[in-house]
């Protein structure tokens, strides 16, 4: 689940950031709207996070765009405006959630767990498929009952998937959930985690489709 959280506040920014990839999302951060539009017209994300006040222009600015170009993305509106006419003032320029300041880390989370869920239309907060189960709050995978322990990246591949069913994800897609822009992605990472699923939970989980990607196998 990669999130894009944008906030002028270093200290909450960072802290956000820190706190979210614990949750187990993979956070991308900037600071201004001038920021947020540049990222945003070169990567996809599963959520944002976006404060209203920002030193170059409103957050709502930047809400805006997204749905005038028909944007669904997710936006978590995370700001100190928090009277009742701002908060409507923000879900009616399509905002899905709002949330004042201060507020809680595990809150956050939560609640883009939910936005992410019901954009992907999951109606239950864990996740099935055959005797697959993935719980994205407690991080957690069993299979037939038992647990599975998986890396951090092993599990974001697996949900993606998992919210998806049947859906064929590309390699670009994976590594898209993976991996925030700052950091190196080597060339053959997503083969090497589908590789160490694949061992944990059986060959045939993840189908390979040549030449463009990836989705869950027939039902286990």
């Amino acid at each position: 689940m990669r999130i894009l959280i944008v906030e002028d506040d270093a200290v909450l920014r960072d802290g956000l950031a820190v706190g979210l990839s614990i949750n187990g999302f993979t956070a991308d951060a900037v600071e201004s709207c001038e920021e947020a539009d540049a990222v945003l017209k070169n990567h996809c994300f599963d959520a944002i996070v976006l404060d209203i006040m920002l030193p170059d222009g409103s957050g709502l600015a930047i809400l805006e765009q997204l749905r005038r170009t028909d944007d669904h993305t997710p936006v978590l509106l995370l700001t100190a405006r928090d009277s009742v006419t701002d908060r409507i003032a923000g879900l009616d320029t399509g905002a899905d959630d709002y949330l004042g300041k201060p507020f809680d880390l595990d809150e956050v989370a939560a609640r883009l767990r939910a936005l992410i869920r019901r954009s992907a239309g999951q109606a239950r907060s864990v996740l099935e498929w055959g005797s697959l189960k993935l719980d994205p709050s407690a991080q957690t995978v069993e299979r037939d009952g038992r647990p599975v322990r998986l890396s951090r990246r092993e599990f974001s591949i697996l949900h993606a998937l998992m919210v998806h069913p049947g859906r064929i994800l590309s390699k670009r897609e994976l590594e898209d959930k993976l991996y925030g822009w700052q950091e190196e992605v080597e060339s053959n990472a997503v083969e090497v985690h589908i590789h160490h699923l694949r061992n944990k939970l059986g060959p045939d989980v993840i189908q390979t489709v040549r030449g463009l990607g990836y989705r869950l196998g027939g039902e286990l």
